[in-house]
């Protein structure tokens, strides 16, 4: 059922962005920032399928990401990536909306919502949500936030070679619209303290440190058992926390996991490489 519903969500979150690109933002000719941005520019000037574009520009950062994140984020991803190129085959490019401020505000929501059901799982749709991803694991950043940063590039770039300053602060709007919602998705940069009382720690010790997160080994004794047992206390984000219990679930199904939410960490947060 997990596995189904993870397949849905793929599925719905590929549909949103794909809704978002052919009938808010392309017929516009506006941006939704980043790789799909690059690759509509690319597609406004040459016709180039934007579709296909933005499947042959995510290919590098899947690759990128496959190194740095993990086989699990990247099938998602690639699953996401694929899926939306697809469906961009099939939905027509025609206007919902006439004005293009109302294609780049609704454009921008259904492509948050898009990309942030997918990041939730533990996945993307590709593009700047992988680099995004891989600098939020080194530094304390909103993911959406960082997603709007390095989009303002490519809206320059649209500005600049359109010389429609318009579309570009248009495709802002969209763009810092989508931040925002993926923002309110992903649940931020929130951090949680998992504390897990386990008879398998060796197990789980070996599968945590290669997320990367530090892992504090603590002994404990059950109050009216009188029996020691393992506790590993492990700090870690919420967009993490979906594969942090996808691994204790299936090392110890039995373990017993008490999450509560961190309000500030003061040192070393990240694990040294």
């Amino acid at each position: 059922m997990k596995k189904a519903l993870d397949a849905l969500i793929i599925l719905v979150g590929a549909l949103l962005v794909a809704v978002g690109f052919n009938m808010f933002l392309i017929p516009h000719q506006l941006l939704s920032g980043g790789v799909s941005g690059i690759a509509m520019i690319i597609g406004y000037f040459t016709n180039y399928n934007i579709g296909f574009l933005y499947l042959l520009f995510n290919m590098p950062l899947m690759i990128w990401g496959l190194i740095s994140i993990g086989r699990r984020f990247i099938m998602i991803s690639v699953v996401s990536v694929v899926l939306t190129t697809w469906l961009m085959q099939i939905i027509p490019t025609n206007y919902v909306a006439q004005d293009p401020m109302l294609g780049a505000v609704f454009g921008g929501v259904l492509i948050g919502i898009g990309s942030g059901i997918t990041l939730r799982i533990g996945g993307s749709s590709g593009g700047f949500d992988i680099v995004g991803l891989i600098l939020t694991r080194k530094y304390d950043f909103p993911l959406g936030t960082i997603l709007s940063g390095m989009n303002g590039i490519v809206i320059v770039a649209l500005g600049y070679f359109k010389d429609n300053w318009d579309l570009a602060l248009f495709s802002m709007l969209a763009i810092f619209i989508s931040g925002k919602t993926v923002d309110s998705i992903h649940i931020r940069h929130i951090k949680v303290t998992a504390f897990i009382v386990t008879k398998h720690k060796e197990a789980i010790i070996n599968k945590l440190l290669m997320i990367p997160r530090g892992v504090t080994l603590i002994k404990t004794e059950g109050a009216y058992t009188k029996q020691q047992h393992d506790m590993l206390m492990t700090v870690t984000t919420r967009y993490e926390l979906v594969e942090l219990k996808r691994i204790i679930k299936e090392i110890d199904p039995k373990a017993f996991v008490n999450i509560v939410e961190t309000v500030g960490v003061v040192g070393e947060f990240r694990k040294p490489k």
